[in-house]
């Protein structure tokens, strides 16, 4: 660690005097242990080290020759350093400590776990989501906006400039670091690493040009390369020359180009910030705020994107009738706080994402009406949209609609063909209405056994029309023998995971004593649930029940509101409701 010095007393003597009067401490050097070079840069030398018994590491900053120049921007960099240490993403400056009672000084600095943004960008990329990306962007962007809050240009900002310590950015070397007033001078420049030094600072490669004075945009254009660094996981133009040929390339507006699948408007901000023109560029501030309003969105669009994707995991598990599962999405979105027509809207712009999914759900708007006229010709085209692109939750609608005459003629052979696709590609859902074809003999002869088969398979993966199924086939005996304690068993285990027909069948078993004693109380509660989740066929037990005071207190007026409830969507409860309005 040693270094020559030279014409510098008067920056030394600065030091010493700071020493003496307690405003930097200086450490004996001969106290610190482990000491181990990590970085070589032009200035000099950084070391780890621990001080004295203390486990914590520390950083030393040496200097090859210890010279006016360097002298001078050591004390500026302790300068800034000891004005700016409020912020935690700036490396904290410690003290000073000096080799053998020599004035070879050496800078005691904060030591970053993670080494440089490089590094760190290189150990880890592949394991960062877009949400620490975009955490690193705006802890650096922050950091930058506070020294030019505080008058403060950087005038060097590099991935070897950035350190990462315990995950969170630590701003370095200040030294090149100057006054906004000082750094007006033309005089005083530095061009610094090509690729992330603003093209104004190349002017001298044009001899008719004048020197550029580096100021506040030119932090804002290096801050644009790092967010590209960011994105990508390595510095730019790795591959070339850090040569006059890149000067001159990037003075002709050679850039980066944008890394796959990165958020447009992140993308947008550095395009921004790398323009040509400083006065072009953004302001720090203004890079701020985009990048705050861009993560948000970003968040948005990744909690949206999640949504969809579980909801289709959910209705290939629950598989409901239609008046049913428009209510079940309802729910869903109110118990995850998104409002309907928002996130219809937002379905809607992005029918071009590479998730088919979105395809999906947008073909179930449009089926049950959520937030748009119920249109089963444009759900039916989205379905063989997402099934022409292998999403199985597509292929599988589009069976329902062939066997239903949805939007389409009925075609039972096609229904069964799509059904039997779904169920191959693992469809859960798939393999229930598969079982449903083999019992019906749609588009198929009929099987029981296979129909038990395949509603016992799409049981034991979760879905819950296919307890309820297995439970029919143990009590009609359907491929089977008759097992009325395994019916109840499946369809308290339907009714359980939310499936509405588990919940009716359920009360009815309650009812009637079908595997299990008679209680008509849990028999209505099992209709007031499923009939609170729009079942019709429960609102029309639920108000049976009302009507002949079973399970509850008899009650007329509710009888005639849970039979207008089923009146809606069923026939039978038409008739009965004009029987009691008599």
């Amino acid at each position: 660690m040693q270094a020559n010095i030279d014409n510098s007393n008067e920056y030394i003597n600065w030091i010493e005097e700071a020493i003496s009067t307690g405003n930097i401490k200086c450490y004996d050097y001969g106290r610190f242990r482990n000491i181990k070079e990590i970085c070589i840069g032009s200035l000099g030398k950084v070391y780890c080290a621990n001080w004295n018994n203390f486990k914590d590491h520390m950083a030393l900053k040496s200097f090859y020759n210890l010279n006016k120049i360097t002298a001078k921007e050591i004390v500026h960099e302790i300068q800034l350093q000891r004005g700016l240490d409020f912020h935690n993403n700036i490396v904290r400056f410690c003290g000073i400590t000096a080799e053998n009672n020599t004035k070879n000084y050496s800078l005691v600095m904060e030591y970053a776990d993670s080494g440089t943004l490089r590094n760190y960008l290189k150990e880890n990329f592949e394991t960062l989501t877009w949400d620490d990306k975009f955490n690193l962007a705006f802890q650096l962007t922050h950091v930058v906006l506070c020294l030019h809050d505080e008058g403060v240009v950087h005038r060097n900002l590099h991935s070897n400039n950035v350190l990462i310590h315990k995950n969170t950015i630590k701003l370095a070397n200040l030294g090149l670091s100057k006054r906004i007033e000082e750094a007006s001078d033309p005089q005083s420049r530095s061009v610094g690493m090509i690729p992330y030094a603003d093209p104004k600072s190349f002017a001298q490669v044009d001899s008719q040009s004048q020197m550029y004075s580096l100021n506040e945009k030119s932090d804002v254009y290096s801050i644009g390369i790092l967010l590209w660094e960011i994105s990508s996981g390595h510095p730019p133009f790795p591959d070339e020359p850090h040569d006059i040929g890149l000067i001159m390339d990037i003075l002709d507006g050679y850039r980066e180009v944008p890394v796959p699948n990165t958020p447009k408007e992140y993308v947008k901000i550095y395009t921004e910030c790398w323009n040509s023109e400083p006065d072009d560029r953004p302001t720090i501030s203004e890079v701020f705020d985009k990048l705050k309003a861009a993560k948000e969105k970003f968040i948005n669009e990744t909690n949206y994107s999640m949504i969809v994707d579980k909801m289709v995991i959910l209705f290939d598990k629950i598989e409901e009738k239609k008046e049913n599962e428009k209510q079940i999405i309802l729910n869903y979105l109110k118990n995850h706080n998104i409002i309907p027509i928002e996130f219809y809207d937002w379905l809607l712009s992005n029918q071009d994402n590479s998730n088919s999914n979105y395809i999906v759900l947008l073909g179930e708007f449009n089926y049950l009406g959520i937030e748009t006229d119920i249109n089963e010709s444009r759900a039916f085209e989205l379905y063989q949209k997402a099934a022409n692109l292998e999403n199985i939750s597509g292929i599988n609608n589009l069976g329902y609609f062939y066997r239903n005459g949805i939007g389409v003629i009925p075609n039972k052979k096609r229904a069964f063909e799509l059904y039997q696709r779904a169920a191959d590609l693992g469809s859960i859902s798939g393999m229930n209405n598969l079982g449903y074809c083999y019992e019906n003999g749609i588009g198929v002869s009929p099987s029981g056994k296979q129909a038990f088969k395949l509603y016992e398979k799409a049981a034991n993966l979760g879905n819950t029309y296919g307890m309820k199924n297995l439970g029919d086939c143990y009590y009609y005996k359907i491929g089977t023998k008759i097992d009325e304690q395994r019916t109840f068993e499946l369809l308290q285990e339907a009714a359980n995971l939310g499936n509405t027909s588990g919940m009716n069948d359920l009360g009815h078993s309650y009812r009637h004593g079908i595997g299990t004693n008679v209680d008509k109380e849990k028999a209505f509660e099992c209709y007031q649930k499923a009939a609170d989740l729009e079942n019709c066929v429960a609102q029309y037990n639920l108000a049976f029940m009302y009507e002949k005071g079973e399970g509850t207190e008899k009650n007329l007026d509710k009888a005639i509101y849970w039979y207008k409830k089923s009146a809606e969507q069923d026939q039978d409860a038409q008739m009965k409701l004009k029987q009691l309005l008599k």
